[in-house]
């Protein structure tokens, strides 16, 4: 199975959310739906699914992805995801730095 690491954005609060999933839009579905249990993403709905692309089948090392993104706390790098989401040698890049 294929996991995927994705970004959604919240327009009421201007806020980015990083995971992962094998399944990004049905992620975004529980997000936005009245029965989601997060607590921070369900505050701020409804969310868009601004990007999210392919890391590969092991979910750990998907995990350790979404960690990095996070880890970088930059709305700016979370931005740069977002507009090379496209870009499959920017998005190899990042995957091999956060898995090494």
């Amino acid at each position: 199975m294929k996991y995927y690491v994705y970004i959604l954005f919240s327009e009421v609060a201007n806020k980015y959310y990083v995971g992962y999933s094998p399944d990004p839009q049905h992620r975004l579905i529980q997000h936005n739906s009245y029965q989601n249990k997060s607590k921070f993403t369900a505050k701020y709905q409804p969310w868009i699914l601004k990007a999210s692309f392919a890391v590969n089948d092991n979910i750990g090392q998907t995990m350790k992805v979404e960690k990095f993104i996070k880890d970088q706390k930059s709305r700016a790098f979370i931005q740069k995801l977002i507009d090379k989401q496209d870009d499959t040698e920017f998005i190899k890049t990042i995957i091999i730095k956060a898995t090494l």
